[in-house]
C-alpha cells in the first residue's frame, strides 16, 4: 500500500468550509450545528455508526440537501453554485444511472458535461483498473450491486475536480476493486486533490491525514487517530 503523504495542510487554503451547518427534519436532528474546515490536499476519513450523520454532511457539502441552518462553501464558492459544482465531484453510496445509456455513454456524457480534457485515455485506464473493459457497451442499470458501485467510481473519477466527496465506496466491491480504489485514492492524494471519504473500511485509515468521527449528528473527534480508537469512536 502506498505510504501516506504528509501535507502542509495548516498553510493550505480551505477548500471545504462549513459554518454552523445543521440539518433537521422536525424533531429529528440529522446533523447538529457544525463548524468544519478541510484544506487543499487533505485526505480525510469520516467514520461513525449508521445514522451518525456522515451521509447527511456529505450531501449538504455537495449541495444535494438544503441546510436547516448555516452555510457551506467549496473552493470559495457557495455550495450549489456553478463554481462549487465545477470544483466538486460527489460519489454517492447508491449511484443513479440512466436506463438507456451504456457504460461508455455515461462516461462520455459526464466527461463532456464537465469539460474534461483527454477523458478517453483516463476512462480507458479507469475501466481497466476496475475490471470493466468488457462491459463498456453494456447498460450499467442492469449491473450487479458491485458492478454498479465500480461504475459510480469511474463516473466520479473521470471528470475534473478539486474536491472529491465519497460515501461508503467499498460496499459491494470485490478484493480487487477495493485494492484498485485504495491505490487510486493514494494517487489522487499524492497529486494534491482534497478527499473526504465516509467509510467503515479501516484500511483507509492507513492513508488519511485526518479522521473525523460523528456520533448522533455531532463531531466527537477531529484529528489523527489510533486504529485502536476506531471501534469506540464509530460505535
Amino acid at each position: 500500500m502506498a505510504k501516506r503523504r504528509r501535507t502542509n495542510a495548516p498553510q493550505a487554503p480551505a477548500m471545504l468550509v462549513a459554518d454552523d451547518l445543521g440539518k433537521d427534519y422536525g424533531d429529528l436532528v440529522a446533523l447538529q450545528p457544525t463548524d468544519l474546515q478541510i484544506r487543499a490536499g487533505e485526505f480525510v476519513a469520516l467514520i461513525g455508526h449508521n445514522g451518525s450523520g456522515k451521509s447527511t454532511l456529505l450531501k449538504l457539502c455537495a449541495g444535494l440537501l438544503d441546510a436547516s441552518e448555516g452555510t457551506v462553501s467549496v473552493a470559495g464558492h457557495p455550495v450549489g453554485s456553478v463554481g462549487a459544482r465545477a470544483a466538486l465531484s460527489y460519489l454517492p453510496d447508491d449511484p443513479v444511472l440512466y436506463d438507456d445509456l451504456s457504460l461508455w455513454e455515461h462516461i462520455e456524457y459526464l466527461a463532456r458535461l464537465h469539460g474534461a480534457k483527454d477523458w478517453e485515455a483516463r476512462a480507458d485506464q479507469l475501466l481497466a483498473d476496475f475490471g470493466l473493459e468488457e462491459r463498456r457497451d453494456d447498460l450499467p442499470v442492469r449491473f450487479s450491486r458491485g458492478l454498479r458501485q465500480k461504475t459510480a467510481l469511474v463516473l466520479g473519477l473521470v471528470r475534473p475536480f478539486d474536491v472529491l466527496l465519497v460515501d461508503e465506496p467499498f460496499v459491494g466491491l470485490d478484493a480487487t476493486g477495493k485494492q484498485a480504489l485504495l491505490t487510486r485514492f493514494a494517487d489522487l492524494h499524492a497529486e494534491g486533490a482534497t478527499l473526504v471519504v465516509a467509510t467503515h473500511d479501516l484500511r483507509l485509515l492507513e492513508l488519511v491525514d485526518r479522521c473525523i468521527a460523528l456520533r448522533d449528528g455531532e463531531i466527537v473527534h477531529d484529528g489523527p487517530i489510533d486504529p485502536s480508537e476506531v471501534v469506540a469512536l464509530a460505535g
